[in-house]
């Protein structure tokens, strides 16, 4: 069985699928930002970008330079099928300890 992933990593991920192919960290901070109201910072986005490509969630190659970065590459990420299964998988492990208390959470004791 696979390492289960953390919340971070969950939103990291969650993010570059939302985002698509070739995606790089600010806009992951940015997509995190904005879906969840969280502050991210890119600097903790890129340390997770890395650890989640060692452990094969997702891969990463260099974009052609661009002016606005004065000739520079980006690197760009995009999740791996192993990636997806660990996010299917984390979601199945949390819909499972979710299953069954709704209403005991909606009501005051």
């Amino acid at each position: 069985m696979r390492e289960a992933l953390g919340e971070f990593e969950q939103l990291v991920l969650l993010a570059a699928v939302h985002l698509g192919n070739d995606v790089y960290g600010v806009p992951i901070a940015d997509e995190i930002a904005r879906r969840t109201g969280r502050e991210v910072s890119p600097a903790a986005v890129y340390v997770t970008l890395r650890r989640l490509e060692q452990k094969g969630l997702l891969s990463s190659s260099m974009s052609a330079p661009t002016p606005e970065r004065g000739g520079k590459a980006r690197r760009c990420v995009k999740v791996t099928p192993i990636g997806l299964e660990s996010l299917r998988t984390s979601r199945q492990a949390l819909d499972s300890m979710w299953k069954g208390l709704d209403p005991s959470l909606r009501t005051s004791k």
